[in-house]
This record gives structure tokens, C-alpha cells and sequence, in this order.
């Protein structure tokens, strides 16, 4: 039974469950009190300033000025001059959410390498599965082994722990993500900290993706900053991010944040950034042309978005019944949305004059998807997507519907127009 099934199954459960039990109380697991409306732009996480963000608000101003610092810190590192104002092509990468299809992204990303054509990334960002990948590829190619090993290794039992039922019903999750956490620990020590903080230092960004369910917002996190800070704590936030960015709402835990608002202490629940979004590159608020034309920075930019999912719908025909209806909506919305997220960045990019580069998982891909991270599917995608990569990937300048190369990849699921 694929993971979104068994959401929907026993979220059901639990709300039937718990609506029964609402004279005894439906006992939920304690918390520190959120933090009241009133105090939410006096949040302060680790003492530290402008390790995140929220796209709109006080907060977006932020992200504007650590734009501005990553121009200076680059300049810095380069030795530029202010007169030349010239400055190398800035490639970014963002990378999306959608689980075991992460395999897509590891595997893309080896095949860049093994073509020789993989640049180093000014920006990566990434949501939910996109998030456990993309400080490894901000790092770079040394950090290729990883990536397979993970996404080619993995099974179930590495991922996720389930919770006997009634645990289910009275805890915060139908299964323990533990053993992520153990995955990611061994990983992402101290020396790998260090690794970001260096890279941060040279005017670099990385950028991942969180929803806080208290406000029901998105939250985008410096994740550079936090490596760069030095902080006793920062190691514990930096994995609690990732973890919390791929924490699928129902199904794993939320990751609650320890954070200091108007003097006192309060929690934040954070839950899978894809619960706000798929994918991301930077708030449209930021303005980046305009933003470069103020400090004088002339450039060339280049965005690639992977998308680790299909485009195209499987045809079903549904039963009437519950669960199999309200799956099919939740998977139809889950899927408009991404593709609305790929038309976001794509107006973004026009505006900002930024090179649009998309890659996604073809209907070419037939492989059996019999579990969530089922461990042949993923060895299967991983090869598929490093085998592209490897012969030249051919990235899509429009999404969907918009050019004729995607209208050819996705033959015969559909017919160019006249």
C-alpha cells in the first residue's frame, strides 16, 4: 500500500476514533505552548538573526538583505573589484519533494557529474525528500557516494518505524521516523557543518523549506548561516530542518523547535515544506534583477528545477468509495500543485531574466512501485535519471504544455496540437 493511502486510511480512523473517545479526551503527546499571534515577528531561534525566513511579511526583508550579504561575501572571495561589477554565471538548483522519488534527483545529479557539465551551484534549495538531498549537493560531487548509497540502499526499515495501532490513534503519527534520524545523524556531523559554513563564507546559499503548522505558513531556512554561526546547538537544528522538511504531516512525527519570543520560551511544530509548496527557488518578493541592479551586479543566471515526480496522470477509474475518492483528490491536488509551483518559478525566472532549465520524470519510466521506498523502484529510478544525465540531460526551457520538447518526451500520454 503506497504511503499516501495509508494516510488517508488512518487519518480517517483517527478522527473517528477520536470524535468517539471526545468525552474521555483524545490524549496527543505534550507541547510547550506556540507562540501567540502577537509575538510572531519577535521569534528568536539560538539567539541568532536571519537564519530564516517567511516569504511574505517582515520577515521577507531579511531574505532581501542576506542577498545583499551573499553579493558581498562572493565579491569578497573572488576579489572582485567594485568597478568591474562582473561576476561569474550564477546557476541555481532547486529540488522538490516527492519521496521515494528523490531516487530521480540522486541519480541526475550523478549522471551531471559523470558528464563532465555539472556546475557548482550559487543557490540550492529543496522540500521534503529534496531537502535530505539538496546539502549534499550543494557540497558538490564528493558528496555523489552518499547520495547513492541512500537512494539505492535504502529500504522501509531505514526510514520509518510503525507504531502499533493504538499509538496510531493517540500519538502524533502512524510511524516513528527514527530511524531517518539515525541515517541523517551519521551524515551530517560537525566536519560536514564546517563544510557548509565554508561554503556559505564564499557568498553561497542553501535554503530549505519547512511549514509551520501553528501559523500555516512556509518557512525557508539559511541553512548556511546556521552552519556558519558556530552555535553549540546549530548541528541539532541543522538535522532537525532537514528532518522536519521531509516529515509528511500524519505519517511522521512534526519536529517541534525550541524558539524565544517577547523574553519567553515556546515551541513551533514543523512539519514537510511540502505542504506549502512542492518545489521553490526564491520569494518572488526579492526582486533579484532589481536587487542585482542596485548593487551593480551583472551576470548571467541559470535555474535548474528537478522535479521528482511524473507530469502526467496514470488514468484510473475510481471505485465509490471513501478512501479510494478522497486519495485520488488528495493525489490530483498534490499533483496541481507541483505543476503550479513549475509555472511560478518559470514567470520568476522571465522576470529576472534567469535561464528556466526543467527536468522531471518521464512516462518513459515503467518500473513497479510496490511500497514507499521500496528498495528496487528506487535502484531502478536512480539508474533511469543517471543514465539521462550521463548522455546530456535534455532539460526543458518551458513547463509543461508550453514547448515541443515536453510535448515529445510525453508521447504517447499525449498528442501535439496543430
Amino acid at each position: 500500500m503506497r504511503l499516501s493511502d495509508l494516510c488517508i486510511r488512518y487519518g480517517l480512523i483517527l478522527l473517528t476514533i477520536c470524535s468517539l473517545l471526545t468525552s474521555s479526551g483524545c490524549a496527543t503527546p505534550p507541547r510547550i505552548s506556540a507562540v501567540p499571534p502577537e509575538y510572531q515577528n519577535d521569534v528568536r531561534i539560538l539567539g541568532m538573526p536571519g537564519i530564516r525566513f517567511v516569504p511574505t511579511g517582515a520577515m521577507s526583508q531579511e531574505l532581501k538583505d542576506e542577498v545583499f550579504d551573499s553579493f558581498s561575501r562572493e565579491s569578497e572571495h573572488l576579489s572582485l573589484s567594485s568597478s568591474s561589477g562582473r561576476v561569474p554565471t550564477a546557476h541555481f538548483l532547486a529540488i522538490s519533494g516527492g519521496g521515494d522519488n528523490g531516487a530521480f534527483a540522486a541519480g541526475l545529479l550523478n549522471g551531471w557529474t559523470a558528464a563532465g557539465t555539472r556546475p557548482e551551484f550559487k543557490l540550492v534549495t529543496g522540500i521534503s525528500t529534496g531537502a535530505l538531498i539538496a546539502p549534499f549537493a550543494f557540497l558538490g560531487p564528493k558528496y555523489d557516494h552518499s547520495l547513492k548509497e541512500f537512494y539505492t540502499t535504502s529500504s522501509p526499515q531505514d526510514i520509518l518505524k510503525q507504531r502499533n495501532l493504538l499509538a496510531v490513534f493517540l500519538d502524533d503519527a502512524m510511524a516513528d521516523n527514527k530511524p531517518l534520524w539515525n541515517q541523517v545523524s551519521k551524515q551530517v556531523d560537525e566536519g560536514f557543518l564546517r563544510e557548509i559554513a565554508v561554503e556559505y563564507e564564499k557568498g553561497r546559499m542553501l535554503l530549505l523549506a519547512t511549514t509551520n503548522l501553528d501559523r500555516g505558513v512556509p518557512v525557508i531556512w539559511n541553512m548556511g548561516k546556521i552552519a556558519a554561526s558556530g552555535h553549540k546547538d546549530a548541528l541539532d537544528l541543522f538535522r532537525k530542518i532537514m528532518i522536519a522538511s521531509a516529515a509528511i504531516p500524519g505519517f511522521f512525527p512534526p519536529e517541534m523547535i525550541d524558539v524565544e519570543a517577547n523574553g519567553k520560551p515556546y515551541q513551533e511544530m514543523h512539519v514537510d515544506g511540502g505542504a506549502s509548496a512542492q518545489t521553490f527557488l526564491y520569494p518572488a518578493s526579492v526582486r533579484l534583477r532589481q536587487l542585482s541592479d542596485e548593487v551593480g551586479v551583472k551576470r548571467k543566471r541559470k535555474a535548474y528545477i528537478i522535479r521528482n515526480a511524473r507530469l502526467d496522470t496514470d488514468w484510473a477509474e475510481i471505485e465509490r468509495r471513501t478512501l479510494k475518492i478522497t486519495g485520488r483528490a488528495i493525489a490530483s491536488l498534490l499533483q496541481s500543485q507541483g505543476i503550479g509551483d513549475l509555472y511560478r518559478i518559470y514567470l520568476q525566472t522571465e522576470v529576472d531574466k534567469v535561464d528556466f532549465n526543467l527536468a522531471f520524470i518521464p512516462p518513459t519510466f515503467k518500473a513497479e512501485h510496490k511500497e514507499e521506498f521500496d528498495t528496487e523502484y528506487m535502484r531502478a529510478l536512480y539508474k533511469f535519471g543517471y543514465d539521462m544525465a550521463a548522455k546530456g540531460y535534455p532539460w526543458m526551457k518551458k513547463p509543461p504544455g508550453f514547448s515541443k520538447e515536453y510535448l515529445e518526451l510525453m508521447k504517447p500520454s499525449v498528442k501535439e496540437p496543430d
